[in-house]
């Protein structure tokens, strides 16, 4: 998943994005929000304000309603999901090194000898 993003700056939440982009050019409240995907404005206002993650589900009602699909809801998720826990598990994934193998494998694949 690489980008131009700097990997040092932490991704945006996908509800930030809703929050300052999509409900104000669509002119809705997240009232009429949670209303149009069937859930609860609770639920609407926890993830507005990066408090709950975008699930599958709620990425498919979220794609289906701005009509983007969801694909874009889980990568903007999964980005901010692995940044997260590569900064609070650093300590414990550098202690992870590949298996020979698997590495040597993965290098023919590419390619690369």
């Amino acid at each position: 998943m690489d980008s131009m993003r700097s990997k040092a700056r932490k991704p945006t939440h996908p509800g930030e994005i809703l929050r300052e982009d999509v409900l104000p050019a669509l002119e809705i409240t997240q009232g009429e929000l949670a209303e149009k995907l069937g859930v609860s404005r609770r639920t609407v206002s926890e993830i507005l304000h990066g408090r709950r993650p975008i699930t599958a589900d709620m990425a498919i009602r979220i794609g289906r309603f701005c009509g983007n699909g969801p694909e874009i809801w889980l990568r903007m998720q999964a980005a901010l999901d692995l940044w997260e826990l590569e900064r609070s598990n650093a300590t414990s994934y550098r202690r992870i090194s590949a298996y020979r193998k698997a590495a040597r494998d993965n290098a023919r694949q590419r390619g690369m000898r």
